[in-house]
């Protein structure tokens, strides 16, 4: 009776320790989605609730493809355009604030704001910094190719990875390179940090922890080849592969501790996950979102759509909201996998959605950044 009783305490115990690791991920203000994936973490979840009935509140067009993923900060949506424009976009009314021309294409680099900055990378290999305020440049930093893994800001630096194998960490008001590592192949995906470590998969089927001072390698996991970004969670590290594989990892131990393969349909995983309610929810090139237990790697629903899932859901008050290239987004109940609502666009949604201040905000592939509330 009594260990019985001590089971329960425990299990109990470490709920709640999951809840309260899971609570201290989201570091945004309820009004902010300041980077790809709502936070350092990159665990894509809100801290704004949004509206049970969802409407669309207006769109903007910005006359090019959009693959970027948007932010949202100081009232403002920042979102990079095909056609090389990052855009400063009113989240009230729909209005363009300001436009900068990059001078090349941007492609699925995504901006990240801070400290009255916003940072992008464009297909020429460039990485912008720009004033949030009127849209002059600040600085920029030419790599060696394309970007389009998205800027992270941990405390003074930003981080992002180039095409041309290196992983970049810049004295975020200044530009100036303060350490870069190499590695074997494109830097494609977002660096994920937490606690002083940088968490990274990579094209050259490696997963890294980097220290986020000097950029000192802590420790490598082989896996397989790897576009998606990393969701931290304390110890617990998730991604998923071109080997159509889910991974769960322990970064202490340095070990995987499941796969998850679906067993009737394999194809890569070029989403990032998102992690709440101890499941990871991630979209999949097999035109599903799947969840998956956090902590055994077994699958607790799965939702298809009826093209395959590129964009990286995003998770606020209990719902998923995840694009798809059927041209629909879709918001489905996170415990059940159930539909609850879906806006249909017309062309292909590849971005990500960003939640804050009671809308959903995403662009699409007919070059219109669409805001829900």
């Amino acid at each position: 009776m009594i260990a019985g009783t001590l089971g329960r305490f425990f299990v109990s115990f470490a709920s709640f320790v999951s809840l309260m690791s899971l609570m201290s991920l989201a570091t945004s203000q309820p009004g902010e989605w300041p980077q790809f994936r709502g936070n350092e973490h990159l665990t894509g979840v809100a801290v704004s609730d949004v509206p049970q009935t969802l409407s669309l509140k207006w769109t903007y067009q910005a006359g090019e493809t959009i693959e970027s993923s948007a932010a949202i900060a100081d009232g403002m949506v920042f979102v990079g355009a095909g056609d090389g424009d990052l855009l400063a976009i009113d989240l009230e009314t729909g209005k363009l604030k300001w436009k900068y021309a990059t001078g090349n294409p941007i492609g699925e680099s995504s901006p990240a704001v801070s400290g009255g900055l916003v940072y992008i990378g464009d297909l020429g290999g460039i990485v912008h910094a720009v004033h949030t305020s009127d849209g002059s440049k600040a600085w920029t930093f030419k790599t060696g190719g394309e970007v389009k893994s998205s800027p992270a800001i941990a405390g003074d630096l930003m981080l992002i990875g180039s095409y041309d194998t290196h992983l970049y960490a810049f004295d975020a008001k200044t530009g100036a390179v303060k350490w870069k590592l190499q590695t074997d192949g494109p830097v494609h995906s977002t660096p994920a940090v937490q606690n002083g470590t940088v968490y990274l998969g990579s094209c050259d089927e490696r997963f890294r922890a980097i220290r986020l001072t000097d950029g000192h390698v802590l420790f490598t996991i082989p896996v397989s080849y790897t576009a998606a970004s990393t969701v931290m969670n304390g110890t617990r590290a998730y991604v998923g592969t071109f080997d159509n594989e889910l991974l769960g990892i322990d970064v202490q131990t340095k070990k995987i501790l499941w796969r998850f393969k679906d067993p009737q349909r394999e194809f890569p995983y070029y989403s990032s996950a998102a992690l709440a309610g101890g499941r990871v929810i991630v979209g999949n090139r097999d035109k599903s979102v799947h969840a998956i237990d956090a902590v055994t790697g077994k699958e607790a629903w799965k939702f298809t759509t009826r093209a395959r899932v590129d964009s990286s859901p995003a998770i606020a008050g209990g719902r998923v909201f995840v694009g798809s290239s059927d041209g629909r987004l879709y918001v489905l109940d996170a415990q059940t996998g159930r539909k609850v609502w879906d806006y249909e666009v017309g062309d292909a949604l590849t971005a990500s959605p960003a939640i804050a201040s009671g809308r959903v905000v995403i662009g699409a592939q007919d070059g219109k950044v669409y805001c829900f509330g």
